[in-house]
């Protein structure tokens, strides 16, 4: 049984992804609004990404730049990789947990209102 588990932590250990990538997790912004600051960086180069970030008007643009640079710095320090010529290769935002509150309304009601978090990734690859 143990020499099962211990084969099967190698193959995933072989496996696993060698691209490097930064996760920022419980960002207090909805996903939906993160998505649509990713699309416009996907499968761009480093630096014009960042530029595009630094020049759009959305209130996500700021913690998806922070994990982009994190994931450049990942690549340069870790794997040894040159920042000139990477790119995005993968960058996605998923749903973390949502923050329940109550609103007062009229005639002694509450409504509920709907916090949203995002957990951002962003995964970098080096160019062919």
């Amino acid at each position: 049984m143990a020499k099962d588990m211990k084969e099967k932590a190698a193959r995933i250990a072989a496996n696993k992804d060698r691209r490097p990538k930064a996760v920022a997790r419980y960002i207090r912004i909805s996903p939906y609004k993160v998505r649509v600051v990713l699309d416009i960086i996907r499968g761009k180069d480093l630096r014009s990404a960042v530029a595009i970030l630094e020049n759009t008007p959305k209130s996500a643009s700021e913690p998806i730049k922070k994990v982009l640079l994190s994931a450049a710095a990942n690549a340069e320090n870790n794997l040894g990789m040159s920042r000139d010529n990477l790119f995005v290769a993968a960058c996605y935002a998923d749903q973390g947990p949502t923050l329940k509150r109550v609103m007062p309304r009229a005639q002694g009601r509450a409504f509920r209102i709907l916090k949203r978090t995002s957990h951002i990734t962003v995964v970098l690859d080096a160019k062919a």
